[in-house]
C-alpha cells in the first residue's frame, strides 16, 4: 500500500507540475467518463447488439486513424515522452541529428531551435527523440583544438612547450584540465602539432577564445624563432628544343615581416542569440513542455 501511495503521490506531482500533461489527463478522463456512459446508456436499452457494433467501429476507425495520421500520432507521443523526461532544457546549445541550434521551446508536435545564424527550425519530435543529441550546455566546459605546422628541423619538444605556456597564458582558457599539444602528423615538409585547450563557456565566447589561441600560438612560434614552411611541390618542365630559352627572373626579395602589435580581443561570452530568443513569442513558458526546474537525464 505504501509503494502505491508513493507512486500515486509522484504522479500527482508530475501532473501538476506540467500543464500539458494535466490537460492530457483532463481529457483522456472526460473521454473515458463519457464512453462509459455512452455504454452504460445502450445497456439500460438492452442494445447489445448495438453495442457490439458501436465498438467494432470504434475499433476499425481508431485502425484506419491510427494509420493516417501515424506521424502525427508519432511527434505527440515523443512528446509527452521528452516532457516525462526532460533531456534538455531551454536555452541548451544542442546538436540534434546535423542540426545545431539553441533550444527556444518544445510544444506537442516539434522541438523549436534558433540556428546560429538566427534562423528558426522544427524538428520533428518524434525526429528528435529518435536521433542522437549533442549537448554543449550540459557541461560548461568544452575542449578546443587546433593544429600547427612547422619545419622538419625544429625542435618539435620546445615548440610544443611554447604552445601550450601561451595557451596557459591566455584569457579565457581554463588552468583545469591544463592545455596540451602532441605530434599528430608528419607531413611532407612539415610536422603536425596539435594543441588542446579549455574554455568555459558560461563566460568566454568557445569562437574567439579558439580563435585567439590560434592567433597567439602562431605569434609566439614566430617570435621564437620557429619555421612554419608552406606546403613545397615540385614542379618539373620539359623544354623543347630549338625552343630560346627565357631569361631567367630575378630573385624576390624577402617581404619584411611587421612586428604584431598587441591586440585586446573580447573573449567574453556574447547573448546575441540568447536576446533574440527573449524576444521570441514562442519562448513563452506556458506554452513550454520543457521545465527548467524540472529533473533531466
Amino acid at each position: 500500500f505504501g509503494s502505491w501511495l508513493s507512486r500515486r503521490a509522484m504522479f500527482e506531482h508530475l501532473v501538476r507540475s506540467n500543464a500539458f500533461l494535466r490537460d492530457l489527463a483532463r481529457t483522456t478522463v472526460r473521454t473515458i467518463v463519457v464512453g462509459l456512459g455512452v455504454l452504460a446508456a445502450l445497456e439500460l436499452m438492452d442494445a447489445t447488439a448495438l453495442v457490439g457494433a458501436v465498438l467494432g467501429t470504434a475499433g476499425v476507425m481508431g485502425l484506419a486513424l491510427g494509420f493516417a495520421f501515424k506521424e502525427t500520432l508519432e511527434n505527440y507521443l515523443a512528446g509527452i515522452l521528452m516532457s516525462l523526461r526532460q533531456p534538455f532544457a531551454p536555452r541548451d546549445h544542442l546538436v540534434i541529428d546535423g542540426h545545431e541550434g539553441i533550444v527556444i521551446a518544445m510544444n506537442a508536435r516539434a522541438t523549436i531551435l534558433m540556428t546560429p545564424d538566427g534562423n528558426h527550425l522544427r524538428l520533428p519530435n518524434a525526429r528528435v527523440f529518435r536521433s542522437v543529441m549533442l549537448n554543449y550546455t550540459r557541461n560548461p566546459s568544452r575542449r578546443f583544438e587546433f593544429d600547427v605546422g612547422v619545419g622538419v628541423g625544429e625542435d618539435l619538444v620546445l615548440a610544443q612547450s611554447i604552445g601550450t605556456d601561451t595557451l596557459r597564458g591566455l584569457d579565457g582558457v581554463l588552468d583545469e584540465p591544463p592545455a596540451r599539444a602532441h605530434i599528430s602528423a608528419l607531413g611532407d615538409s612539415n610536422v603536425q602539432l596539435r594543441f588542446h585547450a579549455w574554455v568555459d563557456q558560461r563566460s568566454h565566447d568557445f569562437l574567439m577564445v579558439k580563435s585567439e589561441a590560434i592567433r597567439t600560438v602562431k605569434l609566439a612560434l614566430e617570435h621564437a624563432g620557429m619555421d612554419m614552411p608552406e606546403p613545397i611541390y615540385r614542379v618539373q618542365i620539359t623544354e623543347r628544343v630549338g625552343a630560346p630559352a627565357d631569361s631567367p627572373a630575378p630573385p624576390s626579395e624577402p617581404r619584411a615581416r611587421r612586428p604584431a602589435a598587441p591586440a585586446a580581443v573580447d573573449t567574453r561570452a556574447h547573448s546575441d542569440l540568447q536576446r533574440q530568443i527573449a524576444h521570441d513569442p514562442r519562448a513563452d513558458a506556458s506554452v513550454d513542455l520543457l521545465d527548467p526546474a524540472a529533473p533531466q537525464e
